[in-house]
């Protein structure tokens, strides 16, 4: 990681806000100086700033330790949900706020908090520093913000991860191929004081209720509900794959009949083995059992115009 003298700072640093960008190492050489460019042009000369490229995960640990050590304000993620998972993730429950500048493929929790897609734009929203708290998910102790999940979305994001070469085309190639020759798993949930099993295709625990793109799975779900919204995807034959489709994309998933939904503070889902999880669509491997709970208002968040608390 760069020395805090070779950090990239701002020339006036009078006012009481202090941030720190953090760009993702994955984000590319040019991606990160142009966005680096908008920064300088776009800040005000009297706010201070520092931004330090995350080199790979072994640094994250320091950029933690100078988060927290030096004061800071305001951690604003420079990248996708990825990065934004790792940076709220440590500074959740703290006086930390968290900003976004979102330069993924999905960008959930940005577009959850209705920050723009516009690097520019959102850099304006950053600056105004309008926040809201907002609820944090866990689940086997790792922690989410829009959603976490196990079945097909887990299994494809798990391949993808692995494969040799990506982007959209690879993506879209594993999901075709698996999308007919995947099978439902059966799974044991317990909530509420009540169990029931199910035979699913797919399950998501939302506190968001977006994967990213404006794919809405829970579309009733609200940020600081203190709830999760839980999907049951239900298996369906092939031919149903537009229809629920076209309910996702239109905010209508919870009137799908191939969907059950649930709302609750927290749950536990066994199934029958070790098998891939996603949180904030970065897949792993897990275990038989998940436990999942929420702890509400853990996080500080600056949001855009179009959040609806």
């Amino acid at each position: 990681m760069p020395s805090l003298e070779s950090l990239t700072k701002s020339p006036v640093y009078s006012m009481p806000r202090k941030l720190l960008f953090i760009v993702n190492p994955n984000a590319g050489k040019k991606i990160s100086n142009a966005i680096i460019k908008i920064i300088r042009k776009e800040f005000p000369q009297n706010m201070y700033y520092q931004i330090v490229i995350w080199k790979n995960k072994d640094h994250f640990e320091e950029i933690t330790s100078l988060l927290k050590s030096e004061g800071y304000t305001d951690a604003i993620a420079v990248g996708g949900d990825g990065t934004v998972n790792q940076v709220a993730s440590v500074i959740q429950g703290t006086s930390i706020r968290l900003g976004i500048v979102p330069i993924g493929s999905g960008n959930g929790l940005a577009r959850s908090l209705g920050l723009s897609m516009d690097i520019e734009e959102v850099i304006k929203q950053i600056v105004e520093g309008k926040s809201s708290e907002i609820d944090g998910g866990q689940v086997n102790q790792q922690s989410f913000y829009c959603t976490s999940g196990l079945g097909f979305d887990a299994h494809i994001a798990y391949l993808f991860s692995k494969a040799k070469s990506r982007g959209l085309s690879t993506y879209v190639k594993i999901t075709i191929a698996q999308l007919l020759s995947y099978k439902a798993r059966l799974y044991t949930l317990e909530f509420n004081g009540m169990t029931i099993n199910r035979k699913a295709f797919l399950i998501t625990v939302a506190n968001a209720g977006q994967y990213g793109n404006d794919f809405y799975i829970a579309p009733q779900a609200k940020l600081d509900d203190g709830l999760f919204h839980v999907v049951i995807l239900k298996p369906f034959n092939v031919l149903s794959v537009f229809s629920i489709f076209i309910k996702i994309l239109r905010r209508k998933a919870h009137i799908s009949s191939n969907i059950e939904t649930y709302t609750t503070n927290k749950l536990t889902i066994t199934r029958e083995g070790e098998d891939s999880i996603h949180f904030d669509g970065e897949p792993n491997m897990a275990g038989k059992q998940l436990s999942y709970s929420i702890q509400p208002k853990a996080l500080k968040a600056i949001v855009g115009p179009g959040f609806k608390p």
